[in-house]
């Protein structure tokens, strides 16, 4: 006899333990990872970036930027912090409105497996799922345990983006088996490489304007041994093609050419070079000297000199020879395409009772907690839509 459950979510991570305590009754979460949420675990350097303050549609890359609205709107970050509380969790606030849980990471995946078991759920893992078939009305499982069968199915297997975590493209090719567009999946949120370029500058880090693509952040960079790191990069990383280049405005908010001038005029025989040091670290500037021609005392500079130089450093241009790919990237972009599913409820328009929830779904958020708060609501659309069917 098969084994049948009204609702079955494959995916064990923050979209599907989430999405199933919202569906409630005869749930069944499945995953072949041996623990559930392990993207939550790690994030936030354990502390959990849980969401941010700040949460609209604007934070989100797509093909269709409208088709986060309306379940980011019905669910948002102030929900999930109401949930937390009930679970007499604690958090607080960093930078740029996101949100971390005082608590480790741990814990709010605890909260996840305790609205589960409340709702009535059932988590099964180290479950490998070879197929999926229809059955009608329903949906059949053929795993390495035996069938299952299901009246609705929910899709909650995330992207590509950290393989070693078991990372899969699980959820598109079922999206392509119903008929579904799959938007080409990219690394996002991933360091940049620019081969040995920069190894002499790793570890120096610096609030810099980052651009790519036409978006700007301003945040912090960092060098690494292979390229360039940090928030900065990240957010860009998200914008940026292959081949294209990115601009780095080294000194935002700052008018260096004023300042230059101004110190030239009472210490015009100090070096351009420790003059600029005060602005940005030694290290960056003696790397940068040969390309930008920093030679000299300041006294040796003309006033259009000394503005072509903060013209370079507030615009230093550059191309990487491409990014860090799956095995840092923090998210994937694109997946499954938003055409045919619904923005209220997640369903698919060419299989009822098919869901795709999460970050297998081609919407994208940056960097601070936009992505879980996707998952959240997401998940929360999706649940809420099967619950109503029972």
């Amino acid at each position: 006899m098969n084994e049948h459950h009204r609702t079955i979510v494959i995916g064990a991570g923050a979209a599907g333990l989430f999405a199933a305590a919202q569906a409630g009754g005869d749930v069944l979460v499945l995953d072949h990872a041996a623990k559930p949420a392990e993207k939550v675990r790690i994030s936030g350097g354990g502390r959990c970036n849980f969401t941010n303050m700040d949460v609209s549609a604007a934070n989100y890359l797509g093909e269709n930027p409208h088709f986060p609205k309306s379940a980011l709107a019905r669910y948002s970050p102030w929900d999930f912090v109401a949930l937390m509380e009930r679970h007499r969790l604690s958090w607080h606030e960093k930078t740029l409105g996101q949100l971390f849980c005082d608590q480790k990471s741990t814990a709010v995946v605890d909260m996840l497996l305790a609205e589960l078991a409340a709702a009535g759920g059932t988590l099964r893992l180290a479950t490998e799922i070879r197929a999926v078939t229809d059955r009608g009305q329903g949906f059949r499982l053929d795993t390495a345990n035996g069938p299952l069968t299901c009246d609705t199915l929910v899709i909650a297997t995330g992207g590509k983006s950290i393989p070693k975590m078991g990372a899969t493209g699980f959820a598109y090719d079922i999206a392509r088996q119903y008929g579904h567009r799959v938007i080409e999946p990219r690394p996002g949120l991933v360091p940049l490489t620019f081969g040995d370029r920069f190894e002499a500058l790793a570890g120096i880090a610096l609030p810099v304007r980052a651009t790519a693509g036409g978006a700007s952040f301003d945040e912090a960079l960092l060098f690494t041994h292979r390229g360039l790191s940090g928030p900065a990069i990240l957010q860009i990383s998200s914008y940026w093609r292959e081949g294209e280049p990115i601009d780095i405005n080294l000194l935002p908010g700052t008018d260096l050419a004023a300042a230059l001038i101004a110190r030239k005029q009472r210490a015009g025989r100090r070096a351009l070079t420790t003059e600029l040091a005060d602005f940005l670290p030694a290290r960056l500037i003696d790397h940068l000297a040969p390309e930008l021609g920093l030679k000299g005392n300041l006294a040796d500079q003309r006033d259009t000199r000394l503005a072509e130089i903060a013209t370079a450093l507030g615009g230093w241009r550059l191309t990487p020879t491409g990014s860090e790919g799956w095995r840092t990237a923090e998210v994937t972009l694109g997946g499954v395409a938003t055409e045919d599913l619904s923005s209220k409820s997640m369903e698919s328009a060419r299989r009822p009772g098919l869901f795709f929830i999460g970050e297998a779904v081609d919407v994208t958020g940056w960097l601070g907690g936009y992505n879980f708060q996707w998952a959240w609501a997401s998940a929360h659309a999706a649940g809420r839509a099967i619950a109503a069917r029972r």
